[in-house]
């Protein structure tokens, strides 16, 4: 049934995404309030109207990106290619081509399940992403399959840096989304992002460090309808010297800038800041 979905013409899968939108705002009204209090708190400067356009805005954004998934079942590559297309995949070349892997972080912002097929099919070199495993075999199954299609390796990510070390020949790049509150771990750093006190993972840094892989941060960017851009940042090269922490800060500012630039393509359905600070010390 999903094959035969995603093998309906694009004009078909906008008309369901704009039904989708109609469901999730007027009838489910998907997580109203925990978008609301977000936009909110990010910005308590707009009006009520200014922070509901967002809110519109990013639901319709959702849902697109929930019917190009289900497209991506059924794509060919050069639609893939054409579609998510990287503008500078010679900055990670340079590295890859002289034998060195690479890490790239990413966030949830414009078509974050495109990316890893658009950079997999344009990077020339193999791409691994880390990922955690679902509990309904079924799902798992099925996410597998999707995001796996144009040739990327899924690695649970509490494995990641043993899976390293064990192909640690591949000359590769390694995939981690990190904009998600770490709350299944003690490990985390706290900043500033988006005006609010955040918890960030820190397993990307400390596998970066802990192999010395350069680290780029992917930013995805939504040109029009279906069709997106990927940039690579520099992070951090894998040998200047920093202190702790500094990979992570250096991505969280990277991260809220693009927010800022286009909020209503960043998941403000996820509850990002479910974490409160502690009043003394860090956890």
């Amino acid at each position: 049934m999903i094959k035969l979905l995603s093998r309906l013409p694009w004009a078909a899968l906008y008309a369901f995404s704009a039904f989708l939108y109609f469901l999730a705002y007027y009838v489910v009204r998907h997580r109203r309030h925990v978008i609301r209090e977000q936009l909110e708190k990010v910005f308590p400067a707009f009006t009520a109207a200014q922070r509901e356009d967002i809110h519109r805005q990013f639901l319709r954004n959702f849902c697109d990106v929930m019917v190009e998934l289900l497209k991506s079942v059924s794509m060919d590559e050069a639609d893939m290619r054409r579609r998510m297309r990287v503008t500078n995949g010679e900055l990670a070349r340079r590295y890859l081509d002289a034998g060195q892997s690479i890490m790239f972080m990413t966030s949830h912002q414009g078509n974050w399940e495109w990316l890893l097929h658009g950079v997999t099919l344009q990077l020339g070199y193999p791409v691994d992403a880390a990922y955690k495993p679902l509990h309904d075999q079924w799902a798992e199954k099925l996410m597998l399959k999707v995001r796996s299609r144009f040739g990327a390796r899924l690695v649970p990510a509490k494995e990641l840096l043993a899976d390293f070390f064990r192909r640690r020949g591949v000359v590769r790049a390694i995939g981690m989304n990190a904009d998600q509150a770490p709350v299944s771990t003690d490990q985390r750093y706290w900043t500033q992002f988006l005006g609010q006190d955040t918890a960030f993972y820190i397993g990307a840094e400390q596998i970066a460090r802990a192999t010395r892989l350069p680290i780029l941060y992917a930013h995805v960017k939504r040109v029009r309808r279906g069709f997106y851009e990927v940039q690579f940042l520099p992070l951090w090269d894998g040998r200047e010297s920093i202190g702790p922490n500094e990979v992570t800060e250096r991505y969280a500012r990277a991260c809220e800038v693009h927010v800022l630039e286009s909020p209503a393509d960043w998941l403000w359905s996820y509850r990002r800041w479910r974490l409160k600070k502690p009043l003394y010390g860090s956890d």
